[in-house]
């Protein structure tokens, strides 16, 4: 026998109806605006479960990030691809404006203005050219082979570490291959440009996430072989500038890398700034040297 205060209790009890499905009863609600909702309209949180409109409003403005930070983004090889025009553009105006003919770009007055010699930046403190010459190129093969390089392996290391983290990997390394061949190199009236350094270097990236992520290598080894090959084949391309921008960047990968999660910006801006307090002293160290500084 059902008595009548028992009835309205549970008429009452029955009575919740989900807010985006009135027709459906309920006696679920969300635990953050406390509304019903049917089991349609559950979604998992981090305690109990929430409304669609709470789970949206609660991730409106966050913006997905890749694993060692950094913004995920749609366009994961433009920056290679704007590294490779850039390359491509270079090489076209030394092409057309050298004295010497299109086979013969090194002639070229821009490619004077930026190539690098250890000699001539110590004397006249241009040291633009550490990053201007790694934009330079000896002839068409050598041009072909860095940019076939960069397209392999441009775009899967830009998708990993995010447009901001690659464009400091990139140029970290070219840096770092350039002041290897300043700080190093015994010949300091050599004269040396290519973007090999900076390609070494995001095989030295490579090699430290496969590490990281316990990949199968050997899928490296035909480009490296190939480029090791330039390195012999093609003058004026220095295998000193290869070994820092290798080194550099693999130095510079796992700063990014194993950054804790907690401060990560902090420990690779800390990271990566002192590197480059390396490379300064390295710079000035080779200076005083050939008399760039006297201390």
């Amino acid at each position: 026998m059902n008595y009548p205060e028992q009835q309205q209790s549970a008429d009452s009890f029955f009575a919740a109806r989900c807010y985006r499905h009135p027709d459906r009863e309920t006696n679920l609600s969300c635990t953050r605006c406390d509304r019903p909702i049917c089991p349609d309209c559950l979604r998992e949180a981090s305690v109990g479960f929430q409304c669609p409109e709470c789970v949206r409003n609660q991730n409106r403005g966050r913006q997905a990030t890749l694993p060692y930070g950094g913004k995920l983004v749609e366009n994961a090889g433009l920056v290679t691809i704007v590294v490779g025009v850039l390359n491509i553009v270079t090489y076209i105006v030394t092409a057309l404006t050298s004295p010497s003919g299109i086979h013969h770009n090194a002639s070229s007055r821009l490619f004077i203005r930026l190539v690098l010699s250890p000699e001539f930046i110590a004397r006249t403190g241009e040291y633009w050219r550490f990053i201007g010459s790694a934009f330079l190129h000896y002839g068409f093969l050598h041009l072909a082979v860095n940019m076939i390089s960069l397209a392999v392996l441009g775009p899967a290391i830009e998708r990993v570490f995010g447009h901001g983290r690659f464009v400091v990997l990139y140029l970290a390394a070219a840096l770092g291959g350039s002041v290897a061949v300043y700080a190093f190199d015994p010949n300091p009236l050599v004269a040396v440009a290519g973007a090999s350094a900076a390609i070494f270097g995001l095989f030295g990236a490579l090699v430290v996430l496969y590490r990281k992520l316990g990949l199968d290598m050997r899928m490296l080894i035909p480009t490296i072989l190939i480029n090791v090959y330039i390195t012999y084949r093609v003058p004026n391309v220095s295998w000193i500038g290869h070994v820092g921008g290798f080194v550099t960047g693999a130095l510079v990968a796992i700063i990014l890398v194993y950054a804790p999660r907690t401060n990560r910006m902090v420990f690779q801006i800390s990271g990566i700034t002192f590197m480059l307090a390396i490379m300064v002293g390295l710079t000035v160290w080779r200076g005083t040297d050939l008399g760039a500084f006297s201390l």
